[in-house]
Order: C-alpha cells, then sequence, then structure tokens
C-alpha cells in the first residue's frame, strides 16, 4: 500500500503531476448553474445529516438538476480516498475512522428526502480488513428499517485488498442493484486506475449474481480518456461475459488541470452508437449519453431494468 497523508490532502503524487489544458467544453456538454428551492432543500437535508456526497465531491455536472429533484447520491466511509486515480476529484489520503451512526444518519436522510430509489457509494478504504463490507451491509438494513419501500442500489469499491468472502457479507444485505465501476478499458489502467485490476472488478460483477441472481449488477465507463471503440466494444462483450445487466457511459470530464487529459469529446450520434451495440450484445438495460453518470435517473433507469428483466422472463 502507498504511503498516505492527513485528511483531506492530496497525495503528493497527484501535486507533481503534469499540468494538461483542459479544452473548452462543446454545446453539448454545458449544464445551468445549480440552485432553486428543490435544490436548496436538498442540500439542508445534506447538512443537517453531516452527510457527503459524490455529487460534491465529484463535481457531479449533473448536481443541480438532480438535487432541484431531491436525488441525491450519499457518499459513506468519509470523503477521503485511500486510491489515487487519475481521473477522480476525490481527495487522497488517510481516512478517519468509520462512524458508526453514519448508516442512520443516511437512512433518515432517504426518508426526509421521500426517495423512492437511493444510490449509496463510498470511497475505497484499503485501510480497513474488510474494504467497509459491513458499513455498506449496515446503511442498507438501516435504510431497509427507516424506508422499507425504498429500493436501494450501492456504488462499490473493488474490495481488493480484501478476502473474498467479505463480498457475501455485503449480498447478504440484498441490495436491488449492485454497481461496480470499471471506467474504462483495460489498456488504460495503469494509467487512469493504477490502484485497481481489471478482471478483479469483473470477477467481482460475475461473483455477485453467483450469490444472488436477482439482484441487478450494474458498471460504467467513461469515454473520452483516450480508449478507441474495439476497445469499449469489448468491455461489453466482458460485462455481458459477467451476466451484468446494465452499462453506463459517459464522458470525461477533467476536474483540474492536474488530472488525467481529455483526449476528445465524444459527439452525442457517437453515445448512440454505443448504445445500440450494448443493447444488441443482450444488456437489459443501457444509458449511453455525454451527461450519463452512475445515480443519473438512477430511479428511472431502475424501473426500467425491472421491466426489461420481466419481459424477457415472459418471452423465456
Amino acid at each position: 500500500m502507498r504511503d498516505l497523508k492527513i485528511p483531506g490532502q492530496r497525495h503528493p503524487e497527484k501535486a507533481h503531476r503534469p499540468d494538461n489544458a483542459q479544452p473548452k467544453k462543446p454545446a453539448w456538454i454545458r449544464v445551468k448553474a445549480p440552485g432553486g428551492e428543490g435544490y436548496a432543500e436538498t442540500r439542508r437535508i445534506m447538512r443537517d445529516n453531516n452527510l457527503t456526497t459524490v455529487c460534491e465531491e465529484a463535481g457531479c455536472p449533473n448536481v443541480g438538476e438532480c438535487w432541484s429533484q431531491g436525488h441525491a447520491t450519499m457518499m459513506i466511509m468519509g470523503e477521503v480516498c485511500t486510491r489515487g486515480c487519475t481521473f477522480c476529484n476525490v481527495a487522497t489520503g488517510r481516512p478517519d475512522a468509520l462512524d458508526v451512526f453514519e448508516p442512520g444518519r443516511v437512512a433518515d436522510a432517504v426518508q426526509k428526502l421521500g426517495l423512492n430509489h437511493v444510490v449509496i457509494t463510498s470511497v475505497d478504504r484499503d485501510d480497513l480488513e474488510d474494504g467497509g463490507a459491513e458499513h455498506f451491509a449496515q446503511t442498507i438494513r438501516a435504510v431497509r428499517h427507516r424506508a422499507p419501500g425504498t429500493t436501494i442500489e450501492i456504488l462499490t469499491p473493488d474490495f481488493l485488498k480484501c478476502a473474498p468472502e467479505v463480498l457475501e457479507i455485503v449480498v447478504a444485505a440484498k441490495p436491488d442493484v449492485f454497481n461496480h465501476n470499471l471506467e474504462t478499458v483495460p489498456g488504460l489502467y495503469p494509467e487512469v486506475r493504477p490502484g485497481a485490476r481489471y478482471f478483479h472488478s469483473l470477477r467481482l460483477l460475475q461473483r455477485v449474481k453467483e450469490l444472488d441472481p436477482r439482484i441487478f449488477t450494474k458498471s460504467g465507463i467513461m469515454v473520452g480518456l483516450g480508449e478507441e471503440r474495439p476497445q469499449v466494444l469489448q468491455v461489453m462483450d466482458d460485462l455481458r461475459s459477467a451476466d451484468v445487466d446494465f452499462m453506463t457511459i459517459g464522458q470525461y470530464l477533467q476536474p483540474t488541470t492536474k488530472h488525467h487529459r481529455i483526449d476528445r469529446f465524444v459527439t452525442p450520434e457517437e453515445f448512440a452508437s454505443y448504445e445500440k451495440a450494448a443493447f444488441g450484445k443482450g444488456f437489459l438495460m443501457v444509458s449511453a449519453t455525454p451527461l450519463t453518470r452512475s445515480s443519473y435517473h438512477a430511479g428511472d433507469d431502475f424501473a426500467r431494468l425491472r421491466a426489461a428483466r420481466e419481459a424477457r422472463l415472459a418471452i423465456a
């Protein structure tokens, strides 16, 4: 494990990365600045419950739209990650100890927001023996207790440095959707996800289905990092081989000049082509647009995902 710094400070390797100029965004990427009563109310509930959201930490371009509708992606286990992925804007360092009251606060926020569907994610916690698996499970159970009508989607780390059995802890809590993002094509992992392993992540997703076939599995990648179309199509094949139900594809947006450079802006027409190809490969659900993110319109997508499974089973 690499040396870590104190909470909130960037890892020195990030500070020493060369500057990468940020190109001007095309018209199809630009979004309105966040604001309005709905946005303010969601922000207040997050602050009152002392919760972190990936919407803010990762600088999601859709935060204004989602928060105005009362949708926020909860980020548990702190706001400091033990990894240093070159695409990510979350702080890298030594995380604080887990907050045992956090699952209850997440559940309280879900209830107050009246969510039909919630997405819960986390930073990587390589400092924990179970990678935070039990904390995920406790959070799922707390939401089930406080808001039994809410469907739950989790977006997990890879649990790379843990015993394989820790995944069973999360699956046993029975989330409705288990999401783990591959993020990019395998050839770019050394540059983009140096602390991760592509085939380990694929196996993680496959194992979820083996443990509980009723759980929907989901994964996503970013494009515009330097990948080629055949590589993206191969990722689709790999995900289908792991029996993944839902794939998301979105445009990579460079957070700062110290992050991985944007290779290019992929056009809406190319995204439509990727979506068509993915459906052709057998995914139940695909979201491929420039602004697609893992949790963007997740509730609506979950309803379509469930309907697609029912339709496929009816045909079978």
